[in-house]
């Protein structure tokens, strides 16, 4: 028999309990609401319909009624442990581009123009200033990618978060026409190989990156030389959002039907996710001499005595995105990149994978197919210019 009294009367506590003093701050939610209204409702065009505060948002989408075969393309991705630089700097507005590149520019891979993004912050509790950091920087890259930032949610979790923790993701759609969707059934012998410069690391690999550091001991606001500026602002640069270059290339006059297929660089590195869109039977060779990465590249890979395949399956290496294009409208490709600002250059080339050369080295790494996909062959060969 349990033999314990209750220090109260049943079903009663000492003090009354509110939402507050459980750790929820509406208060304080509904002034972040406030302070980021202004930067969401810049991306908002004709087609969004209502404002913030609705349960759901609205996008009129009437124009698709003139498409032959509208595919919509949805991806939904986080930005993973960046957010811890993020937060011992103390800067929050570079973290939201970070979600918008990862997730919009997946769409833009099958040739999807995105429509509309949604986010949700998790917190543990809820700083209206820094919550309206994240969103602004959601919103900045959403305008950059022409895309609506329609919505969102913001949960404080206390007990289940500390107190300055908080985690993001987001979800958006796009739309494609059938016959114009990029994908392997269009890539063949011949195709070039495309590569467009990252802004840095992107938003992968900061498990890697951020053990080397911790392992170096060196303060996020140590100068370093090669980079010209703070080691924490340079590991801070955000991701680049490829979606409207990309889009700019497929609509131009002088590309149409240039681009077979598209990947991005992201978790796994280039070879890993250029394979996934590489069909069976064909490979991708990759001369690693056409570019140089990055400083930060080189500098990982030094402090942590990386191995370079190690580093090369983790990082972008200075690629964050990849065109397969049809050979005679390679440099009408590359013109347009150009003319936006988007630095890229031809990185390698499509053969058979009876063609492929057996590897002479180490390095020289055949990849066939990644995360599920039963694709084609993608080889790394050479070095990059000057690399340690």
């Amino acid at each position: 028999m349990n033999t314990t009294e209750p220090t109260a009367a049943a079903g009663h506590t000492a003090k009354a309990i509110t939402y507050a003093d459980s750790g929820v701050d509406t208060a304080a939610g509904d002034r972040a609401v406030e302070l980021m209204k202004e930067a969401v409702a810049a991306t908002h065009g004709p087609q969004v319909l209502g404002g913030i505060g609705a349960f759901a948002g609205l996008v009129d989408v009437s124009a698709l009624k003139d498409c032959r075969r509208p595919l919509l393309a949805s991806s939904t991705d986080g930005v993973g442990t960046k957010i811890a630089l993020a937060r011992e700097m103390d800067v929050h507005d570079t973290i939201g581009r970070d979600l918008v590149g990862m997730v919009v520019d997946d769409i833009v891979v099958a040739g999807a123009a995105p429509l509309a993004m949604t986010d949700y912050i998790a917190c543990g509790r809820v700083v209206p200033e820094r919550i309206a950091d994240i969103v602004r920087g959601i919103a900045e890259g959403c305008q950059e990618a022409g895309c609506a930032l329609v919505g969102g949610e913001t949960a404080e979790h206390p007990g289940l978060m500390a107190p300055e923790d908080y985690d993001v993701a987001g979800a958006a759609v796009g739309v494609v026409e059938a016959d114009a969707l990029l994908g392997p059934d269009r890539v063949g012998r011949g195709d070039v190989v495309i590569g467009m410069d990252a802004s840095g690391l992107h938003s992968n690999g900061f498990s890697l990156v951020r053990a080397v550091i911790a392992a170096q001991g060196i303060a996020l606001d140590t100068h370093i030389e090669d980079f010209g500026r703070g080691l924490g602002q340079e590991l801070l640069e955000p991701t680049r959002i490829y979606s409207a270059d990309v889009l700019a290339v497929l609509e131009d006059a002088r590309t149409t039907d240039a681009v077979h297929a598209l990947s991005h660089v992201t978790g796994g590195g280039l070879a890993a996710n250029l394979a996934r869109v590489m069909p069976r039977g064909l490979a991708a060779r990759i001369d690693r001499g056409s570019w140089e990465p990055g400083a930060v590249f080189s500098q990982v890979a030094r402090w942590g005595s990386v191995p370079q395949l190690d580093l090369e399956g983790t990082l972008n290496m200075g690629i964050g995105m990849v065109a397969l294009v049809g050979a005679e409208q390679a440099d009408a490709t590359l013109a347009v990149l150009s003319e936006r600002g988007l630095a890229a250059r031809v990185i390698g080339d499509v053969v058979g994978e009876e063609d492929l050369p057996e590897p002479g080295t180490p390095l020289e790494q055949v990849v066939i197919g990644a995360k599920g996909v039963e694709g084609g062959a993608v080889l790394l060969a050479g070095q990059h210019p000057g690399w340690v």
